[in-house]
């Protein structure tokens, strides 16, 4: 009897451990499958289906071939471009790898010269522009990525844009108002220009 006794007295812990520990065995699964698996096919099939545009990157096509992304900036240098946002990325310009900003504090002396240096090299890039250069032109984004700058940073290059494509004024600065994205309220952001779509725009104008 004393052995029966003991038997049943050393069964019963592990008995009462297994009926707590199954249900968060059967809870973790769940959550798994539900977090894990079937919230991210949801998801992507109804972004899929309503947004694919967005949902697949934003791309930008010419003629079926992929020139880039209307979320990411290139580092355009040709006097017949638009110029972007200067971009801290390591490495490269505008590399979606590192994104970052250049982390330099405004007391700090090597952001001075760093803007100094830009400013002094798109004056020589663009004569004909008005002396004040627009301070997003001469600032990096947060992440270094960014493909938007302002109305005015735009039409500051316009001159340049204009003498090297052989455009007029008009035809340049239209093209900017073609692209000028407005938010539906001012408070969620500033009205700016995506440079990467507006080079693209500009590529299909044929000098009169």
């Amino acid at each position: 009897m004393s052995v029966l006794r003991t038997q049943s007295v050393n069964r019963a812990p592990r008995a009462e451990r297994m009926s707590y520990l199954r249900p968060a065995i059967v809870m973790m699964v769940f959550l798994t499958l539900a977090t894990g698996v079937i919230y991210p096919l949801v998801t992507t099939g109804i972004s899929s289906a309503l947004f694919s545009h967005q949902a697949t990157g934003s791309l930008i096509r010419d003629n079926g071939v992929l020139i880039g992304s209307e979320l990411i900036g290139q580092n355009f240098t040709h006097a017949n471009y638009f110029w972007g946002r200067p971009s801290a990325t390591s490495d490269s310009p505008y590399n979606p790898m590192a994104s970052g900003g250049s982390n330099l504090a405004v007391s700090n002396p090597a952001l001075d010269k760093a803007v100094a240096d830009r400013v002094a090299a798109l004056r020589l890039a663009n004569p004909q522009s008005p002396p004040q250069v627009p301070v997003d032109l001469v600032t990096a984004s947060a992440s270094g990525l960014d493909p938007q700058i302002s109305v005015e940073a735009a039409q500051w290059q316009v001159p340049r844009i204009a003498s090297a494509r052989g455009l007029t004024l008009e035809q340049v600065n239209k093209l900017i108002d073609d692209n000028t994205v407005t938010p539906l309220v001012n408070f969620l952001g500033p009205t700016v220009v995506n440079v990467v779509q507006l080079n693209h725009a500009l590529d299909q104008v044929k000098a009169p």
